[in-house]
């Protein structure tokens, strides 16, 4: 069994102030798995705390096989026992990403843990130029994990890819 959880958090660009900041921080953390977790191959927890509903989580869990995770723009491949991890190209306007980035590779008992944040268009059209930004925490768990595994311990891997999206250098790094 392969275990994900996203946490995403979401706001506007009207909400990018200190003040906005500060009613979303934290809330990019890990949260506990839902009991029972369902069985399948995949098992995926998206959590989205969006700042249209006052930050109000909202969960989802869906089951199938390893193409469930391109849900969450990632593509899983199983080598034996262990799981290799990338992170598809999306539609995200910044950053840009044109190719799949091979994240990590968990063998059996392993958790991953992956960071990115990004600037979306609401629509496809140029003729809208309104944006939205979402920081992604994604905990990959190789393996039965408890409910609570992503909130204790480090992870096996880490990934943070996270950039600067108002202008000015950005933070880059891969652990």
């Amino acid at each position: 069994m392969i275990v994900i959880q996203r946490t995403r958090v979401r706001w506007s660009a009207a909400g990018r102030g200190a003040p906005q900041a500060d009613a979303r921080r934290g809330l990019d953390r890990a949260v506990p798995l839902p009991r029972p977790l369902p069985t399948g191959d995949v098992v995926v927890h998206d959590v989205l705390a969006d700042e249209a509903v006052n930050y109000a989580r909202h969960d989802d869990v869906q089951t199938g096989d390893v193409s469930i995770a391109r849900g969450l723009a990632l593509w899983l491949t199983l080598d034996g026992s262990a799981v290799t991890v990338e992170r598809l190209p999306g539609r995200a306007a910044f950053p840009r990403v044109g190719t799949s980035t091979r994240l990590f590779t968990l063998t059996h008992g392993q958790v991953g843990r992956y960071r990115a944040n990004f600037r979306f268009r609401f629509t496809d059209c140029a003729c809208n130029p309104s944006w939205y930004y979402e920081n992604w925490l994604i905990h990959i768990g190789n393996g039965d994990v408890g409910h609570d595994r992503f909130l204790r311990g480090q992870p096996d891997r880490d990934v943070d890819n996270r950039v600067h999206l108002y202008g000015g250098s950005g933070r880059r790094s891969n652990h």
